[in-house]
């Protein structure tokens, strides 16, 4: 998988990346000098211990974020071509159940299981998930750990912090207000503003993706079963999605077997991408 190991450029930057980097530096910034600081205060021992601990969060969510822009979610190798002798091997689309070859006419090649065809990026991504523009980046094989890991570091942080905002609040701090009420308002206000609906998309965003990662699906599969699945229904069978092995299964195969290093932002265990067990396997052993 040497692809996947490559880099975006330096283009990666975007307006929406650069405002969620201005709103992580908005958060820490309030949190540890205004929510923290008026609380315990900062040089208390109550407050070292937030402000280290929340100090740790929002580098991990930082440095998450920055692999998931930086790292090439997985391209598919200009000498791939499927196995058409090989029985066990998926070369066509599996919704279809024995349709054409996969084959990208923008790209001119053929495509790996569960790869899709980027209209921002231009390019097939294997094991495609979407393509997120506030990572200016697709979401792939090789990045959507990270990605994933990202979206959990924030949630945590985003609800770490609206808790030291409502904690602020009750400290009776009339000195405070008297001299600097002006400034702390703003700051609560805007504060409020960002991390309320922040914290809640975040968190539809986690648990949309939890359902994914448990079910073996990525978005783009998601869309694409409800569809078979109305099909399967009004055709008076089942359908399963054909990657779904089973809970334990689908977590370690996006998050690792150790479990140890499930918040560890690697994805060597991921594989190619070029192949993937199904339910039609019998027998099948870990992708290659």
């Amino acid at each position: 998988m040497a692809s996947a190991d490559k880099t975006k450029p330096s283009s990666a930057l975007s307006l929406p990346v650069s405002v969620v980097v201005l709103g992580i530096a908005f958060i820490y910034v309030s949190t540890v000098f205004v929510f923290i600081d008026r609380w315990f205060g900062l040089l208390s021992s109550p407050g070292i211990m937030n402000a280290a601990a929340f100090t740790a969060l929002a580098a991990a969510c930082a440095l998450t974020y920055r692999a998931a822009i930086l790292t090439d979610p997985g391209r598919v190798p200009s000498t791939y071509a499927p196995d058409v002798e090989d029985v066990h091997s998926p070369v066509h689309e599996i919704k279809r159940k024995g349709g054409d070859l996969r084959y990208c006419q923008k790209c001119s090649h053929y495509k790996p299981p569960r790869a899709h065809h980027c209209r921002v990026c231009k390019r097939c991504v294997l094991r495609m998930d979407h393509h997120c523009i506030w990572i200016n980046n697709c979401v792939g094989l090789a990045n959507y750990k990270v990605f994933f890991i990202s979206v959990l570091y924030a949630v945590i942080a985003c609800i770490y912090s609206l808790v030291l905002l409502v904690g602020s609040l009750t400290y009776d701090g009339s000195q405070d207000e008297e001299k600097n009420g002006s400034s702390f308002r703003t700051v609560y206000v805007l504060s409020g503003l960002l991390l309320f609906p922040l914290s809640i998309g975040l968190c539809v965003l986690l648990g949309c993706h939890i359902y994914f990662i448990l079910h073996n699906k990525t978005t783009i599969e998601y869309h694409e079963g409800v569809r078979a699945l109305w099909l399967a229904e009004k055709g008076g069978s089942i359908y399963k999605h054909p990657y779904d092995l089973g809970p334990y299964e689908n977590l370690t195969s996006v998050l690792g077997p150790n479990i140890l290093r499930w918040l560890w932002p690697t994805g060597n265990h991921m594989g190619s991408g070029l192949k993937y067990r199904t339910i039609f396997d019998q027998g099948a052993s870990t992708p290659k």
